[in-house]
């Protein structure tokens, strides 16, 4: 018996038909005001994630809990992106969320190339190319670029959470998060 998944495996990403980075350039692109990838029932995507709610209860010695909210793989390489929703102009991110985040990002660039980036918005209307975000990427958390605040300027109770500010973020349109997208797949 032949290995099925390693036919399909080996279909999938064989290197013999990966396009070059001067075949992908010639390539016309094409963009389109529909979303690439919908949620064809929402109401049962809403239960799914409901039902995952009721895995760690109360009585439990584990607690929290939080999920990457996109992450793209082409050719081995990867992006990673995490949304967060500003308020008073600055995110929230749990310390957990973001050692998680670093550690993954370095293994990940061991091997392969990582592209992760932290995104936060107020009302970001993604089918709009115009709309505005905030974004910073992984290695300027390393280096220092984006400061690790771990209590808010405003208040001096410190919590088990990063905040970071707007004003160290870069502002980029949705379009311009495309492109960047795009600029790393062709990397891969």
């Amino acid at each position: 018996m032949s290995n099925e998944t390693g036919d399909i495996i080996d279909s999938i990403y064989d290197k013999d038909s990966v396009l070059t980075p001067n075949e992908r350039s010639s390539q016309i692109l094409r963009q389109s005001p529909r979303a690439k990838y919908k949620i064809f029932d929402e109401e049962e995507f809403t239960r799914g994630r409901e039902v995952l709610g009721d895995l760690i209860v109360q009585g439990m010695v584990t607690s929290g809990g939080t999920d990457i909210d996109w992450m793209i793989e082409h050719n081995g390489g990867f992006i990673i992106l995490e949304f967060k929703g500003f308020h008073d102009d600055k995110i929230n991110i749990a310390r957990g969320q973001m050692i998680a985040y670093e550690n993954l990002h370095e293994k990940l660039n061991k091997s392969t190339k990582c592209f992760l980036y932290i995104i936060g918005y107020d009302d970001a209307n993604f089918s709009n190319p115009d709309s505005k975000m905030w974004v910073f990427e992984m290695n300027q958390w390393k280096s220092g670029i984006i400061p690790k605040n771990i209590s808010d300027n405003y208040q001096e109770n410190k919590q088990n959470r990063f905040v970071v500010y707007r004003d160290y973020m870069e502002e980029i349109s949705v379009e311009g998060l495309r492109k960047i997208i795009d600029s790393h797949w062709n990397q891969f």
